[in-house]
């Protein structure tokens, strides 16, 4: 990957099969990236990169004030996010198999005597794996049909780095187990984006084209997706 140097600040450049550039500015930490044309030369990148400078600036700011998720411990009155929403934990000991209710704006975990906090993590992360897997269900669905494509397969599991990704052999996409914390519709704009690649390899006019007819407030969404508390250490969307 090829890169460019402003200052103090390191911009990376991917060329590909594309008409037009494109910029992006990631959260948590604010790594910008630039995607353009294969035509162009690296002086006229360049040259983009300084017109767009301020704005680069004023984004990474943003990203540095934006909430971050402290280490969970699952103690009672934590703070947990489930859909967008805040919610309080309430550990209960019992002497019967773990398991997660959802009560209003709280999350009721309910472990063994002397449970570990792994445990208690992994109980919880179940839950959300099967809260996740009931709404993605639903819009894999409703987007198969809506895109007109067939066998779509989809799993969910913990990625470091990304919201989705997709596999287009297989006709199958993944979805970070964290969506299960974001709004719904966030949850729905990452499907869209994924299953979309199914029509579309690459993020180009075509692709973007796609998105504004099936979900013309992907933008809004993204953004919402964006602003939500983060954990991991680099997100790319």
């Amino acid at each position: 990957m090829q890169q460019i140097k402003l200052s103090n600040m390191r911009i990376d450049v991917i060329q590909k099969d594309i008409k037009n550039i494109h910029l992006s500015v990631y959260p948590p930490a604010g790594r910008v990236r630039i995607s353009a044309p294969l035509r162009m030369d690296l002086d006229t990148i360049r040259v983009f990169a300084i017109s767009k400078l301020n704005w680069i600036k004023k984004q990474q700011q943003k990203l540095l004030r934006q909430e971050r998720e402290a280490p969970r411990e699952c103690l009672t009155r934590e703070s947990h996010y489930y859909m967008g929403k805040r919610c309080l934990m309430k550990v209960i000991e019992h002497n019967a198999a773990p398991r997660v209710i959802l009560k209003h704006s709280a999350v009721e975990l309910y472990v063994r005597p002397h449970t570990s906090i792994e445990k208690k993590r992994i109980v919880l992360e179940e839950w959300y794996r099967r809260k996740l897997k009931e709404i993605a269900s639903g819009y894999v669905e409703y987007w198969m049909k809506k895109m007109r494509v067939e066998d779509v397969e989809y799993a969910i599991k913990k990625m470091k780095t990304k919201w989705g990704s997709c596999s287009r052999e297989a006709k199958r996409i993944w979805l970070n187990l964290e969506l299960a914390k974001k709004p719904k519709e966030c949850i729905e704009y990452i499907i869209v984006h994924e299953m979309v690649h199914l029509l579309e390899r690459h993020h180009n006019e075509r692709f973007i084209a796609y998105m504004d007819n099936y979900l013309p407030k992907w933008r809004f969404y993204k953004e919402e997706l964006n602003r939500s508390p983060l954990r991991h250490e680099n997100w790319d969307y």
